[in-house]
C-alpha cells in the first residue's frame, strides 16, 4: 500500500502557509518546506519564513537547515526530503509538502532521476566564467534557447545553475534536458498523493505581493541583507540569488536606490508568480483550489481540501490513515 503524501502549492503570496497549518492540525500532518530560500538560516524576512509561534505546534522540516554559504539544489532537496518523510511516517503522521518550487515537488513526488554524465570540468568552468561576465547569464540563456527552447522557456536566465546543467546535459548526451524531464514526468508516483494548487485572481495575488514586499522592508530586510553581507555572503552564492536579496545587495552596493530595488523586487516577484502558475498548469494529477470560487473563505477552502483527501483515502473524518 502506497504511503500518503499531501502537496499544497501555488504562486507566491497566495496564502499557502496559514492553510497548511490548518490542514496539518486536521490530518495530523507535518510540513516539509518546498521553498528554495527558507532552507537557509539567517534569511528570515526576505524568504517570508514561518515564525516559530506561527507553526501552532505543527512540526516543520527543511527550514533553517543550511548556512547561506552552502549550495542547495533539487538533488539535495530530494535527498533531505526523503529522510524527513521516513521520520514523519515513523511518527504516524502525514507529510504535507508546502511551497512554490514546482521542480522540487515534481522531483520528490515522482522520484525523478537526476543521474547523468559527470561531464567535463573544463566545459562547466567555461560556462561558469561566462556567467560571471557582464551580460553572461543572458548569453548562457541564449545558448540554451538555441539548443533546447523548451528548457529555456522553463528556466529563468538568472537561475544560472540550472541553465548550466541543461547546457551540460545537451553537450555531453546530445539530448535535450526538456525531453529527459518529460520522460521523468511520466513516472508513476510511489505515493498515494493529493496535489493541491491554491490559486486566486491575478490582481489579488499581485496586490498581496506588493504588500508583502512593503512589509518586508518595514520589518528590516535591508538590515538582514547587510548582516548577510558582513557574514561574507556574496552575489554569486545560490542563497543570494533569491528574490529580495540580490536587489537589496544592489542598493547596498550603490547600484540602485531603495525605491528602485523595491520596484524590482515587486516586479520580478510578480513575474515569478506567473512562471509558477505556468509550471503547475503543465503538471498532471493536480487539484486546483480557487480562492475566488470558494468565496475567499478559509473554512470552505479547508473543507474542500478535506473532502478531496477523503476521496483519495488519505484522510477519513478526524483520523489520519
Amino acid at each position: 500500500m502506497k504511503k500518503p503524501l499531501i502537496v499544497l502549492t501555488g504562486p507566491t503570496a497566495v496564502g499557502k502557509t496559514a492553510l497548511s497549518i490548518a490542514l496539518a492540525k486536521r490530518v495530523r500532518g507535518s510540513v516539509i518546506s518546498a521553498d528554495s530560500m527558507q532552507v537557509y538560516r539567517h534569511m528570515d524576512i526576505g524568504s517570508a519564513k514561518i515564525r516559530p509561534e506561527e507553526t501552532q505546534g505543527v512540526p516543520h522540516y527543511m527550514v533553517d537547515v543550511l548556512e547561506p554559504t552552502e549550495e542547495f539544489n533539487v538533488v539535495r532537496f530530494q535527498s533531505l526530503a526523503r529522510r524527513y518523510l521516513d521520520e514523519i511516517y515513523q511518527e504516524g503522521r502525514i507529510p504535507i509538502v508546502v511551497g512554490g518550487t514546482g521542480f522540487y515537488i515534481q522531483a520528490l513526488l515522482y522520484g525523478v532521476d537526476f543521474t547523468s554524465q559527470e561531464g567535463d570540468r573544463a566545459y562547466r568552468a567555461g560556462l561558469e566564467q561566462l556567467a560571471k561576465e557582464e551580460g553572461g547569464p543572458r548569453a548562457l540563456h541564449d545558448m540554451l534557447a538555441r539548443s533546447d527552447p523548451e528548457a529555456a522557456a522553463a528556466i529563468h536566465e538568472n537561475n544560472v545553475k540550472r541553465v548550466i546543467r541543461a547546457l551540460e546535459y545537451y553537450h555531453f548526451s546530445g539530448q535535450k534536458i526538456s525531453e529527459h524531464n518529460e520522460r521523468e514526468r511520466e513516472r508513476s508516483s510511489p505515493y498515494q498523493f493529493a496535489y493541491f494548487v491554491l490559486n486566486d485572481a491575478r490582481e489579488r495575488i499581485y496586490a498581496r505581493i506588493d504588500a508583502r514586499v512593503d512589509t518586508m522592508l518595514e520589518a528590516g530586510l535591508v538590515e538582514e541583507v547587510r548582516k548577510l553581507k558582513e557574514m561574507g555572503c556574496q552575489r554569486q552564492m545560490v542563497s543570494m540569488q533569491g528574490l529580495g536579496y540580490k536587489e537589496i545587495l544592489d542598493f547596498l552596493d550603490g547600484k540602485a536606490t531603495l525605491e528602485e530595488a523595491a520596484y524590482r523586487i515587486k516586479r520580478d516577484t510578480r513575474h515569478f508568480a506567473k512562471r509558477q502558475l505556468t509550471w503547475f498548469r503543465r503538471e498532471r494529477d493536480v487539484i486546483w483550489v480557487d480562492r475566488q470560487e470558494l468565496g475567499q473563505d478559509d473554512g470552505r477552502i479547508l473543507a474542500y481540501l478535506l473532502e478531496e483527501l477523503e476521496k483519495k483515502q488519505i484522510y477519513c473524518g478526524k483520523d489520519a490513515i
